[in-house]
């Protein structure tokens, strides 16, 4: 999408049937369980049942716990400050596998069923996730993305995982498949693996979606290595387990609306139905020996046993908080909507979703605000003795005044009462206030589209803006004029993504005036002069990306509305000289006048400075405009000086955002302050000498007054107690009503979103940390049915295993580590360094490899550092001094390896004819890429296949449909040789597409664009109907959550194209055992098919 839809499909986006109890009476709570005077427990996950049936295990915030299989009380198993979930039991029912992040990132641990230490069994710092024990009981089977085997097709991704084994005992993982195969069961004589397959990165707890990305149950022959599908339904068929005598399989299944247990044969044949609940799906299914089922429903256990209803326990847990839920934390650096007072001693600023005020001199912070929910936009009265914010509480956005209540207490970093009074608090989502210059007024966003002004004597107010003019955010761009009689403001056209810059009479009369006019990205106007100018952001003469949706350089330009301003500030140094001169003499005359006739006005002292009202000419405007800075680049803020004479702006013309000048006379221009940030913005003191500074979320005043600029940093020295249950209540509110006001279309895909709330609202109580809070969002969210959702938790810290840049033998069992390949690029593709394929890593940095050690746990938190190797190749030994990389760092190498392995056959198999390029993304890299190697690398090739298979989206489809479908209409030529063509920056030949069902965003708008256009074969899978706008955003610590404020139609039928899914041509799947195996069937396709274009 391009910047201004990006900036309002985000900006819309922040902001089923009703989940409900089983329809069969036999499904309700167990009357026999023992009661207890503790309430009954909720949000009840990840249930596993021991083999002989009689106890299941369970996660509860954050710990597990056990109850007896016919409920009761829980007891704790785990009591750490880290995630433990997804218990599994061995066969003998003597111990329990779990996952946890105690080292930051997910591992597997195992500990004794009956409770006591747990042992760490896996060390990468990928996501370890456990599934099952062997037949045996010896290993422990869990899934992680650590990587592909050398010889798999499968494209290199950290959301397609390999299934390992690690010794229950301890000891090296082995690799079983390097298919992605989840939540696998082995059968009870360990042939068989039963698993759900993953095809693509679509959220996990999504519900309701009949697409090609949905999960299948397969079953994998271990002796054989074939697999086999085992269902076939076109939306989610999950965590199968199996029957006792291993002749069927017991899985999820959301054939009937929502996911129920059934039951399908090995052989095949037609599923069984067993649950039949409504609502809320059914989670976490696992099995006893005797077929005894256990799983999760709406936050409670049920039990099934074979031929039986399922019935749901009371559990009750009796227990004591790990911690408190209120906590205090210092606030020192991170502050948003800085807003400096009139008088330039104090700053406000949010943190947190708080308001603080802090002294610009000194240390003294004091907190305004303490709510759980988000307070934004804080600004000061003119007159310095309010604050003026907008607060979400109460479901509902409005706008709020905090006032000193002594009157003998001049500061609010000093003050010690604050009084608070709502100004606009009604049924409406009021936001983004603007007080007038004078304080009488005040601009607001009602409903995010429209723009009213409150008059704050009478308190009526009027609207001046609606969404013919305004569409996006709950906080917009707009900017009074001194007078307060007009203001500047976004201008979003309808039909037209770039913004320009509006103007409109702040008495409501009159109409908008488009001041820009541009066709580019117009922004961000603000007055200057007195108001007989205008200073904005524009586009238009930076440079671009090559892709039209990319990156573009901004400059700062200037507007006048008064004629005579606009001849002054096109006067060169020298005229301007001359002129204040001339000036001067004048006004000395005037005053020497005046004195002689004894003018009682030359004695007066001035009076008190008011605004003059501003005249505006808008005739021939758009011939008084001029650019202000010398060289485009990203600007992130700018400032005239008070006598217009100077710009000061943050621009990034090489890293970060640096401070620089320019004298707008002469054009020298100067770095003043380097920054190096990635993020800053400015604004002035009210004499405008001064200028308060954040950057990179440190605050500082510079002091440009001088010939060399002062810059002094302002120290935040406050603290706020937070109360984390309250915040996470608040933050659950906030989604949920971001949701029913800014979903992209009526009726929420058939959810009953207002019931919905009520439901998962209840399971609250029972959140122990953000981890479970994600899920519970996640699972709000997935009723939607709808892509670019969900909700995901992310910690920080732990391990962070290195690479050495090469591909392990995972299956090897030997002493050291055996290479298989070196990637090229990597820390070991060095002269002089004897590692290859076959080459056995002995030790690192002294540590010797045993059979039992896993290489990761040598390599952890070594990225960059100097590592000593010690390896023998084919009896010759040979030691090395290396700097292993990032596993980040290790990705681009493992991707440019598949497109190389992927680029190299289609030469084979066309005899050198056809190009291949892959586009990853939609973004300007990926294009530009894309066009390097098709009209370089291959720009005599006979066709091209465009590989997007796994695209994960962007905003790139017109720019690519336009490439290919180029068609030549000139040749530039002699008699002999031709010199070029045009168009000479389009693809003209033939082409096939490839896609599959992890193609996502705009990869599914591309598929469905290269069919409608007829622009060539599309080959491979089914695409799902993902091709929306995302929009996400991060509420509390590491929770981030999303979704869509702006679809996708296809202009031709008008319908939506989420959930439409796109078809190939040529329907070709890739086999996993095949692909498994160096086998691409897809990409075979695609070159067959080309051939035919080409003949």
């Amino acid at each position: 999408m391009t910047a201004p839809l990006r900036r309002a499909a985000a900006a819309l986006a922040l902001g089923a049937s009703t989940l409900g109890a089983s329809v069969a009476a036999a499904q309700a709570p167990n009357s026999g369980a023992a009661g207890a005077a503790t309430p009954a427990a909720g949000w009840l996950r990840y249930p596993a049942i021991s083999p002989d049936g009689r106890t299941i295990v369970f996660t509860y915030k954050g710990d597990l716990y056990r109850v007896p299989s016919t409920g009761g009380t829980a007891s704790a198993l785990t009591v750490h400050a880290a995630h433990d979930f997804m218990p599994v039991w061995s066969r003998d029912g003597r111990s329990i596998a779990f996952a946890s992040n105690r080292y930051g990132n997910f591992d597997v641990f195992v500990m004794p069923a009956d409770g006591g230490a747990a042992r760490r069994l896996t060390v990468h710092s990928t996501s370890e996730l456990p599934y099952a024990f062997s037949a045996d009981d010896r290993q422990v089977l869990f899934g992680a993305a650590r990587g592909d085997a050398a010889e798999s097709r499968l494209y290199p991704s950290g959301a397609q995982p390999e299934l390992y084994q690690v010794p229950a005992a301890g000891g090296r993982p082995l690799q079983l498949l390097t298919t992605p195969a989840e939540l696998v069961q082995p059968s009870r004589d360990g042939r068989f693996l039963a698993y759900e397959d993953r095809k693509g990165g679509e959220n996990q707890w999504r519900k309701h979606h009949t697409s090609s990305v949905a999960r299948d149950v397969w079953i994998y022959d271990v002796r054989a290595g074939t697999h086999r599908q085992l269902t076939t339904f076109a939306g989610e068929d999950r965590n199968p387990v199996w029957a006792p005598d291993d002749r069927a399989l017991l899985y999820l299944s959301e054939a009937s609306g929502t996911l129920n247990v059934h039951r399908v044969g090995v052989d095949g044949g037609a599923p069984q139905q067993l649950t039949r609940f409504a609502g809320a799906p059914v989670r976490f299914l696992s099995s006893a020996t005797d077929g005894t089922l256990a799983f999760s429903q709406d936050g409670q256990l049920y039990t099934m046993k074979p031929g039986a209803q399922p019935v749901r326990l009371t559990v009750t847990i009796a227990t004591d908080a790990k911690s408190n839920a209120e906590r205090v934390i210092p606030v020192a650096r991170g502050g948003r909507d800085l807003a400096v007072s009139p008088n330039g001693k104090e700053i406000a600023f949010t943190y947190r979703g708080d308001v603080f005020v802090s002294a610009t001199e000194g240390a003294s912070t004091k907190r305004i605000t303490t709510t759980p929910a988000a307070e934004s936009d804080v600004q000061f009265a003119p007159d310095g003795t309010s604050l003026v914010y907008a607060s979400e509480r109460d479901g509902r956005w409005g706008i709020y005044e905090a006032r000193l209540t002594r009157p003998e207490e001049r500061y609010f970093f000093a003050g010690t009462l604050v009084s608070e009074r709502p100004l606009v608090v009604n049924d409406r989502q009021n936001s983004g206030p603007r007080l007038s210059p004078d304080g009488r007024e005040l601009a607001y966003l009602e409903d995010r589209t429209t723009l009213r002004v409150l008059n704050r004597a009478t308190r009526e107010s009027r609207t001046l803006l609606t969404d013919r003019e305004l569409f996006g955010g709950p906080s917009r761009h707009l900017d009074w004029s001194p007078d307060g009689r007009w203001i500047l403001f976004d201008l979003d056209v309808p039909g037209i993504a770039p913004s320009e810059v509006g103007l409109v009479r702040a008495d409501g009369k009159g109409q908008v005036v488009n001041l820009t006019r541009s066709g580019f990205e117009d922004s961000r106007a603000r007055w200057i002069a007195g108001g007989k100018g205008m200073m904005w952001f524009s586009t238009r003469d930076g440079l671009k990306s090559v892709a039209q949706s990319g990156a573009r350089q901004q400059d700062v330009y200037a507007m006048w509305f008064d004629r005579e301003a606009w001849e002054r500030a096109r006067l060169s140094k020298e005229e301007l000289a001359l002129l204040r001169e001339t000036e001067e003499r004048a006004a000395k005359a005037r005053a020497d006048s005046a004195r002689a006739k004894g003018d009682s006005a030359a004695r007066r002292e001035p009076a008190t400075a008011t605004a003059k009202p501003v005249e505006l000419d808008l005739d021939g405007i758009e011939t008084r405009r001029a650019r202000l800075t010398i060289a485009s680049a990203p600007v992130g803020d700018a400032l005239l000086s008070k006598d217009g004479e100077t710009l000061y702006y943050l621009a990034r013309f090489e890293k970060g955002y640096n401070l620089w000048s320019t004298q707008l006379r002469t054009k020298e221009t100067k770095m003043l302050l380097p920054l190096d940030a990635s993020s800053a913005s400015m604004d002035w003191d009210r004499d405008q000498k001064t200028i308060y500074l954040v950057a990179d979320s440190g605050i500082a005043k510079v002091d440009v007054s001088g010939a060399t600029p002062r810059r002094e940093a302002i120290r935040l020295a406050g603290e706020m107690l937070v109360n984390e249950d309250a915040e996470r209540a608040a933050q659950f509110e906030h989604v949920w009503r971001t949701v029913r006001d800014r979903f992209y279309t009526k009726g929420y895909h058939g959810a009953d979103w207002t019931a919905l709330r009520a439901t998962y609202e209840q399971q609250l109580p029972h959140v122990g940390n953000g981890h479970e809070f994600a899920e519970l969002l996640a699972e709000m969210l997935g009723e939607l049915n709808v892509s670019h959702s969900g909700a995901q938790w992310t910690g920080g810290g732990g391990d962070a295993t290195a690479s050495l840049g090469v591909i392990w033998d995972q299956t090897w069992t030997g002493a050291g580590a055996r290479v298989v390949e070196v990637l090229r690029g990597g820390p070991l593709d060095r002269p002089g360094i004897a590692v290859r394929a076959g080459t056995i890593v002995e030790s690192v940095d002294g540590v010797a490899i045993t059979p039992a050690t896993d290489v990761a746990e040598l390599l952890n938190r070594k990225a960059g550092r100097n590592v000593l190797l010690a390896f023998s190749t084919n009896g010759a030994r040979g030691e090395a001094v290396v700097k292993p990389i990032a596993g980040g760092a290790e990705a681009p190498l493992l991707y440019a390896r598949w497109v190389k392995r992927n680029a190299d056959e289609v030469a084979r198999l066309s005899n050198g004819e056809f190009g291949y390029v892959h586009i990853p993304g939609m973004n300007d890299a990926a294009y530009r890429t894309t066009f390097e190697e098709a009209m370089g690398k291959y720009p005599h090739a006979k066709g091209l296949v465009v590989d997007t298979r796994w695209n994960g989206g962007g905003d790139l489809v017109a720019d690519l449909a336009m490439f290919l479908s180029g068609q030549r209409f000139f040749d530039y030529t002699t008699d002999t040789r031709s010199t070029g063509f045009e168009p000479n920056f389009r693809w003209t030949r033939p082409s096939v597409a490839l896609a599959n069902e992890a193609n996502y965003s705009d990869g599914h708008c591309f598929a469905f664009a290269y069919k409608q256009l007829a622009l060539g074969t599309l080959v491979g899978a089914p695409v799902p109907g993902t091709c929306t706008f995302a929009g996400w955003e991060s509420v509390g610590e590491g929770i981030r959550w999303g979704v869509p404020g702006v679809g996708v139609k296809d202009a031709a039928t008008g319908r939506y194209l989420e959930n439409a899914q796109t078809e190939p041509d040529v329907l070709v799947r890739n086999a996993p055992g095949v692909a498994a195996k160096g086998k691409d069937q897809q990409l075979e396709a695609a070159v067959a098919e080309l051939r035919k274009k080409v003949r």
